[in-house]
């Protein structure tokens, strides 16, 4: 049972309906996104959109492809500009080298419908909205849930094997599970505010961008963010430690001081909302696991939340299969905290760290004066906020780069790292890295050999070669594909001769030789067994 239908809920029910999984998924609601919480797709997240092959979906969204990505740095839109780091449009944007994929903006109201149509063309998915989980227990066998329609108020009783809660940052399933968090609960209390204004574009010179960032003498206040590249706008009350309301009469005033003239629009919803910098304990008890904002709740900055989620729903799909089908064992649902938790306290780290910079700016009350000391004021803000920002808008290394460095279901190598860089992804198949991304003769991305099951890749290696690893995999019912690769430029990207890829595209094992014990490390990947000493693995010679 998956509980939360929010992209990391669909992503998941829909990765474990694409693996044949039979599960339930319940939501709350009817799906509708009046807000949308989200509009970044990150590069990583798109390329389990093309594992799944929802890329052309994505790209068909409704938000122009040619609309500019600029981050803008002003007074207000009819103000001083004080900087702005350009971006093109997604469309006009190529991928990063090291990935087939782009980050795209696809916001929620667009992104959501797109997961929900994959997890509903799954035939071993249930889709229950309007649905709301009252309680659940669990023993050594299942867990039994209490479950209401939120229309009829009838009640019934669901039995599953697991249970995983992606009901968001007050879940239910943490809290019955006893699992706390732990960080700091009030970063900020924040105002969203959807309005719109078909001719904004048209009320001032500073033309197509996605953020506009405002400053003023106080410092940074608020944001405008182009939320469907049209006629809708996102309005952000950035707010501080105290909690407030606005009316309906200040927001409108607020929004007129950002634009920085009288003009007409429709305020459409208002959301006030806490922004917080928690990871839980842990991310399992029994049965019951969680995922998403259940697991790490952090500043939307830099644009981590559902991109690091769906990262916890991929890593933790192909470890319930693995239970579900019988070939895994207990330790491998035990290595998804271990793996993930380090993950998500990293990336709510720099979450919080970009807030800060982008609060950086101190009072400067001659900000707006038509004065030489206004002047220099701006030009010195503009300058220093716009290269703290930088570390905000390139962060390839945070999307790519993750890697688990002290999983129990990988078997390390003992080469060296690279650094773990927010900006900067160094490609490398040491174990418990990303598998990186290289193009085949045929065109393919090295990605579209991981996803089903583990793959072997074997660089200028046979079948035959390989087969004692392929053996011992078959003899414990892993499933698994091996693939010759004679490319030397791949080879000297991945470095060894074999590489053993797991169903999430993370490497798990890699060596020149096939291992003198393959069972060994076939039961280490699958959650049977600690890693075995050395000893016990010696080389084939």
């Amino acid at each position: 049972m998956v509980v939360g239908a929010g992209p990391v809920g669909l992503a998941l029910a829909g990765d474990l309906g694409w693996r044949g999984i039979s599960c339930v998924l319940i939501e709350q609601s009817d799906g509708s996104i009046y807000q949308p919480r989200m509009d970044l797709v990150g590069v990583r997240t798109m390329e389990f959109c093309r594992r799944w092959g929802l890329v052309p979906a994505v790209e068909s969204s409704p938000y122009p492809r040619d609309y500019a990505q600029d981050n803008i740095y002003l007074t207000n839109l009819t103000g001083h500009e004080l900087g702005r780091e350009r971006f093109p449009g997604i469309g006009q944007a190529p991928p990063p080298k090291e990935s087939p994929q782009r980050r795209e903006r696809c916001p929620q109201n667009m992104f959501d419908p797109i997961l929900r149509s994959f997890a509903a063309s799954q035939k071993t998915v249930e889709m229950r909205y309007r649905t709301r989980l009252i309680s659940f227990t669990q023993d050594a066998e299942r867990v039994t849930a209490v479950i209401e329609n939120a229309d009829t108020g009838t009640r019934e009783e669901i039995f599953a094997r697991y249970i995983v809660g992606c009901d968001g940052a007050r879940s239910l399933v943490r809290e019955t599970l006893g699992i706390a968090m732990h960080g700091n609960p009030v970063l900020t209390y924040t105002t969203n505010v959807i309005f719109r204004c078909p001719n904004l574009l048209s009320l001032h010179d500073k033309g197509k961008a996605y953020r506009h960032i405002l400053i003023g003498p106080e410092g940074t206040w608020s944001t405008i963010v182009a939320i469907n590249g049209r006629d809708e706008w996102r309005f952000s009350i950035i707010g501080g430690a105290e909690q407030r309301e606005y009316s309906h009469d200040e927001i409108g005033a607020l929004i007129r001081r950002a634009v920085g003239r009288d003009f007409e629009f429709e305020i459409l919803s208002v959301l006030p909302w806490t922004r917080r910098e928690l990871v839980a304990d842990s991310y399992r008890n029994g049965r019951g696991l969680i995922a998403g904002d259940a697991v790490h709740v952090m500043s939307p900055t830099g644009g981590f939340g559902m991109n690091t989620g769906i990262q916890d729903a991929v890593d933790l799909s192909w470890k319930l299969a693995a239970m579900l089908e019988g070939w895994g064992d207990d330790g491998l649902l035990d290595s998804y905290g271990i793996e993930r938790r380090p993950i998500g306290t990293r990336n709510v780290a720099e979450a919080s760290s970009n807030l800060r910079r982008m609060l950086s700016v101190a009072p400067h009350p001659e900000l707006l004066d038509d004065t030489p000391e206004g002047a220099a004021a701006r030009k010195k803000v503009g300058q220093e906020f716009s290269e703290a920002m930088r570390h905000e808008w390139f962060t390839l290394g945070a999307h790519l780069g993750y890697r688990y460095e002290d999983s129990p279901i990988c078997w390390p190598d003992d080469s060296e790292a690279p650094p773990d860089n927010p900006r900067n992804y160094v490609p490398t198949a040491r174990p418990g890295h990303r598998a990186p991304h290289a193009y085949l003769p045929d065109g393919r991305s090295t990605l579209d050999l991981f996803g089903r099951g583990f793959t072997l890749l074997g660089f200028n290696k046979s079948a035959e070669e390989a087969e004692p690893l392929l053996a011992a995999a078959r003899e414990r019912e892993v499933p698994i594909s091996f693939v010759t690769i004679t490319d030397p430029q791949i080879a000297a990207l991945y470095q060894c001769n074999y590489v053993l890829v797991r169903p999430d595209g993370h490497v798990a094992w890699r060596d020149d030789r096939m291992p003198e014990d393959a069972l060994c490390i076939i039961d280490v990947v699958r959650g049977a067994q600690d890693r075995c000493s050395l000893s016990q693995t010696r080389r084939a010679g």
